[in-house]
């Protein structure tokens, strides 16, 4: 499997695959393809569970059903573009060493590869939505590509070290990171701040990403332009 990234503020990631070899995304991401790629949509794919596992897909801001994408008779070539303005990053996932990223995170990636819930908190529609806050956990064995908004800024986070963030900034993470959500301090801050009444805590050891550019923030700056319902 090679890939090329290509773009800037709206990247497109482009995958050659060799004969007989397979990658896999949701039903929704594929851009274009040449004509000897085959598609197989199912339930087991990205972890395996069936429709239990597609289930837990789902929760963690995935779809219910996976696509896998193989080269047949040679070459192929299948590409997936961003969906917001930002970047794709390749991660190397293997036994041991996996990773979480925020709800819509997971882009493409290879066979071995497995997504499931990988943090859950409801704090209430008001502040993260109906789901609450939710995080994608990307386990199992090979090449995955995570799709973050904006720019990324990384961190490496030594022991005991711990870095506050708003929760929409959290873009993706080392698995060896340590996560909890804390509530912020003081009367005047909850009340006035008008940052949110949280904040994710992330503790090292391991590597942080954050995404400049939050869904909220995105949805809010398009809101003006959309078209207005009569009444």
């Amino acid at each position: 499997m090679r890939h090329q990234i290509s773009g800037t503020t709206l990247p497109v990631l482009q995958v050659t695959l060799e004969a007989g070899e397979t990658m896999l995304a949701e039903t929704d991401r594929m851009s274009w393809m040449t004509n000897n790629i085959a598609l197989h949509t199912t339930t087991g794919a990205g972890g395996g569970g069936g429709f239990f596992g597609a289930i837990g897909r789902a929760i963690s801001g995935g779809g219910l059903f996976m696509t896998e994408f193989t080269a047949q008779g040679g070459e192929g070539l299948v590409a997936f573009a961003a969906t917001v303005p930002g970047h794709i990053t390749q991660i190397e996932v293997s036994p041991g060493r996996g990773y979480m990223a925020h709800r819509h995170g997971f882009l493409a990636g290879a066979q071995g590869i497995e997504i499931s819930v990988g943090f859950q908190q409801s704090l209430g529609a008001g502040v993260f939505g109906g789901n609450g806050f939710v995080l994608q956990r990307i386990a199992g064995n090979g090449t995955a590509f995570i799709e973050l908004g904006g720019e990324i800024i990384s961190y490496d986070l030594a022991p005991g070290q711990q870095l506050l963030v708003h929760p929409g900034h959290v873009g993706m993470f080392e698995e060896s990171v340590g996560f909890d959500i804390t509530m912020m301090r003081g009367v005047r801050n909850i009340m006035f701040g008008g940052d949110g009444l949280f904040l994710a805590q992330l503790t090292g050891p391991g590597k942080v990403w954050l995404q400049t550019l939050t869904p909220s923030k995105l949805a809010h700056a398009i809101e003006p332009y959309l078209p207005q319902q009569k009444g």
